[in-house]
C-alpha cells in the first residue's frame, strides 16, 4: 500500500511540475529567440538606412566593407539585395538557404520579416531577418541575415536542463517525503494487519499501540484494541465456564451413580435390572462428555509452552496402550515407526492425546477384521504421525464438519462417543503450530494425518517422556 501511495503521489507531483514547467520552457524559448531576433532587425534597419544611397547611385559604396565587417565580428551572413531579387553587397559567409526566399518575398512586399518564431533545441537551420529598404514609399530592395541558431538553441538547452533538474530535485524531494508521510499514515494500518495476524494464531495478548498515525487511526487502533480485548474476555469466560461446569458437575454425577449403583441389588425384576444397567451407562456417557468437554477447554486455553517428544515413541506408548481394546474387537492393530527417534515440537500431551482420538475411532468405526496402521515419518521438515484404517471412511462433506464439537456422523449416532474427540486433536494440534488432515482411503477407509514442526536444534535432553500406558478408551472422544 505504501508503494501505491507513493506512486500516486509522485504521479500528481509529475502531472503539477509537466504543467507548471513546460509553459515556462516554452516561454524561455521564445524569449530567447525573440531578443536575438530583435538584435538582429535593429541591425538589418541600420543596414537598410545605409543601402539606400547605394541603391539610388548604382554602387555598393562602402556598404560592403560594413557587411564584411558585421560578418567578421558577429559571425553573421548578411546581404543586400536590389527589387530584382539581384545581390548589390553581401557579406562573405551569405548564402541563400531554403528560408531567406520566403523571407525576402516579405520584405519586398514592404514588411519586415523573422523567422522561425521560436528556436527548439531539436530544430536545424538559421534565424533569418529581412528588411525592406524604403525610399519616399517605394521599395529599392531588401536587407536579409541569416543568423546561426546554435548558440540559441545552447541557451534555450540550458534553460531547459535547469528546468529539468529543478524538477528532478522536486521529484525526489515529493518521493522522501511522500514515504515519510506513507510511512507515517500506514504504519498504524500495517501494525493493525500484524497483531491481527498474531491474534489470529493464537497470540490473543497482542495489541495495537495506540499512539501512531493520524487521529483517525488512533481511534481505530483503540477501537480495535477494546474489541480484542473484549473477544479475548469472553473467550476467556467461555471457557472458565465449560472447565467450571464440567468440573462442578462431575461431584453430583458421581453420586448419582453412586445411588444408582446402591438400587442394583434391591432389583429383582429381570426388566428393572436391565434399566438399572442402562441408567449406570447413561451416567459413565455423561461422564464422559464431561471429561471431554473439561479437556477441551484446557487445551484451547492459550499455551506458550513447547516440549520437545519423541514421536516414534509416543506413538509405540499409544498403539500398545490400545492393543487390548482392537484385540477385543478384532482388529489387527500394528505400528510403523520409520526411522526412530523422530523429534517434534508440541505443546504437552498434544501427540498422545491426538493419536488417542485418531486410534480409537479407527478401531471404533474399522469393525471386526478390520485393520488399523499407525506409521511414523519425517515430512516437510517435521514429523507425520499417519493413522489409517479399513472402516467405512467418510463422505467429503463429512470430513469438513469432522472437527465440529458434538459432530457425530449421521451413520454413527449410536456408537459410544461424544463427539469431542477430533476437536480435541484438532484443538492441540493447531496449538502446536501443526496439521491434522484428513482423507478417503484407497480402495475404503480414513487415512487421519498429523504434521508437527521439527525443533529448532537437537532435543538433548529436553524431551518429554511418553504418556503411561493405558488399555481402556480415554476420555474424550
Amino acid at each position: 500500500m505504501r508503494r501505491r501511495l507513493v506512486i500516486s503521489y509522485l504521479l500528481l507531483m509529475v502531472l503539477v511540475l509537466f504543467a507548471l514547467e513546460t509553459p515556462l520552457a516554452v516561454t524561455l524559448a521564445s524569449r530567447e529567440t525573440d531578443r536575438v531576433r530583435a538584435d538582429r532587425l535593429a541591425d538589418a534597419t541600420r543596414f537598410a538606412s545605409l543601402a539606400g544611397p547605394a541603391l539610388r547611385g548604382g554602387g555598393p559604396g562602402p556598404l560592403g566593407g560594413e557587411l564584411a565587417a558585421y560578418d567578421d565580428l558577429y559571425g553573421i551572413g548578411a546581404a543586400v539585395v536590389d527589387r530584382d531579387r539581384r545581390t548589390v553587397a553581401a557579406s562573405p559567409r551569405w548564402e541563400l538557404g531554403a528560408g531567406t526566399g520566403p523571407a525576402l518575398d516579405t520584405a519586398l512586399s514592404g514588411q519586415q520579416f523573422s523567422g522561425p518564431e521560436s528556436v527548439w533545441p531539436w530544430v536545424d537551420g538559421p534565424l533569418v531577418t529581412a528588411v525592406p529598404i524604403n525610399d519616399g514609399g517605394e521599395v529599392l530592395g531588401a536587407v536579409v541575415t541569416t543568423t546561426p541558431a546554435d548558440p540559441v538553441r545552447r541557451t534555450v538547452t540550458a534553460w531547459w536542463l535547469l528546468l529539468a533538474g529543478i524538477g528532478l530535485l522536486a521529484v525526489l524531494a515529493c518521493v522522501s517525503t511522500a514515504f515519510g508521510l506513507a510511512g507515517w499514515v500506514l504504519r498504524p494500518v500495517t501494525e493493525l494487519d500484524s497483531v491481527t495476524h498474531e491474534i489470529a494464531e493464537g497470540r490473543r495478548t497482542a495489541r495495537v499501540r495506540p499512539r501512531l498515525g493520524p487521529p483517525e487511526l488512533r481511534r481505530l487502533a483503540a477501537s480495535f484494541n477494546h474489541m480484542a480485548d473484549a473477544v479475548s474476555d469472553v473467550m476467556d469466560r467461555q471457557r472458565a465456564f465449560v472447565a467450571h461446569a464440567s468440573h462442578q458437575l462431575r461431584n453430583p454425577l458421581t453420586a448419582l451413580r453412586l445411588r444408582v449403583e446402591e438400587l442394583g441389588p434391591s432389583l429383582t425384576d429381570p426388566d428393572g435390572r436391565a434399566e438399572h444397567q442402562l441408567a449406570l451407562e447413561e451416567t459413565d456417557r455423561l461422564a464422559t462428555v464431561l471429561d471431554a468437554l473439561l479437556t477441551l477447554a484446557r487445551a484451547e486455553r492459550e499455551e506458550n509452552q513447547r516440549v520437545t517428544v519423541d514421536a516414534s515413541a509416543a506413538a509405540a506408548s499409544r498403539v500398545t496402550a490400545w492393543l487390548p481394546l482392537a484385540r477385543h474387537r478384532s482388529v489387527t492393530l500394528r505400528l510403523d515407526p520409520g526411522e526412530a527417534p523422530a523429534y517434534a515440537r508440541t505443546v504437552p500431551t498434544a501427540i498422545d492425546q491426538a493419536l488417542d482420538a485418531l486410534i480409537d475411532n479407527a478401531v471404533k468405526f474399522s469393525g471386526a477384521e478390520g485393520e488399523v496402521t499407525v506409521t511414523v515419518r519425517p515430512a516437510d521438515g517435521g514429523t507425520a504421525l499417519t493413522v489409517r484404517d479399513t472402516g467405512p471412511g467418510m463422505t467429503a462433506s463429512q470430513l469438513d464438519q469432522a472437527t465440529e464439537r458434538f459432530w457425530r456422523a449421521p451413520d454413527a449416532q449410536n456408537v459410544d462417543g461424544a463427539g469431542l474427540g477430533l476437536t480435541i486433536a484438532a484443538v492441540l494440534v493447531d496449538a502446536s503450530d501443526g496439521r491434522l488432515t484428513m482423507r478417503q482411503g484407497e480402495p475404503r477407509g480414513l487415512v487421519a494425518e498429523l504434521w508437527f514442526p521439527a525443533p529448532p536444534d537437537d532435543p538433548g535432553g529436553a524431551v518429554e517422556p511418553p504418556a503411561p500406558r493405558r488399555a481402556e478408551e480415554p476420555v474424550g472422544t
